[in-house]
């Protein structure tokens, strides 16, 4: 799917639930500039996608035509589809991962960090022999994951594992280099 499709259905979707939304709120809610906001606007407008109506104090409210409907419809399919596709590639890629592991003879794992990353990988890792021993995410210590609670770097050397898994993907380098200065071997430390 295109970043502009992407651009173009979560802008439809904003409007069709809140068409009365200024172009700075939707650029805030969105995270994009205003600039490509009020472009994707004029476009759809001039596609046919959105009507303008023009409110008291200077406001306008959009309004999603038929054929803006249609090309939403047309959109979240696609989007499923390009979901589906990308969900299939990271269970083939950790399936294959754990594979490995399990050829190398790993027998315990621990997870660094407890994002969305890490519940696939979880999920997945339910279909090994591999167990998870304890999960590492110093911003959420002391919460739940699945069955575990989440603990702290500090924690690292009470618990038994033979394998230390990223499941943070935002930090990479600088969560590889504050384990190696924890003392974690780089051979222990394996990237999705």
């Amino acid at each position: 799917m295109e970043k502009e499709d992407l651009h173009t259905l979560r802008i439809m979707g904003i409007v069709s639930r809140a068409g009365d939304l200024s172009q700075r709120e939707l650029a805030n809610r969105l995270n994009i500039s205003l600039g490509l906001v009020n472009t994707f606007i004029k476009r759809l407008v001039k596609k046919g996608h959105f009507k303008v109506s023009t409110m008291p104090s200077n406001r306008v409210k959009y309004f999603l035509t038929p054929a803006g409907l249609a090309r939403k419809s047309r959109l979240t399919v696609e989007y499923l589809k390009y979901s589906i596709d990308s969900y299939k590639e990271i269970k083939n890629l950790l399936l294959k991962k754990y594979r490995d592991m399990e050829e190398d003879g790993v027998k315990s794992l621990l997870f660094y960090g407890a994002g969305e990353v890490a519940e696939l990988a979880y999920l997945y890792l339910q279909l090994t022999d591999i167990r998870l021993t304890g999960i590492i995410d110093n911003k959420k210590n002391g919460k739940k994951f699945f069955r575990h609670r989440i603990t702290g770097l500090d924690s690292i050397n009470a618990m038994e594992w033979d394998l230390i898994l990223l499941t943070s993907l935002d930090t990479t380098d600088q969560d590889i280099e504050m384990l190696v200065e924890s003392g974690i071997e780089p051979e222990r430390i394996a990237l999705i």
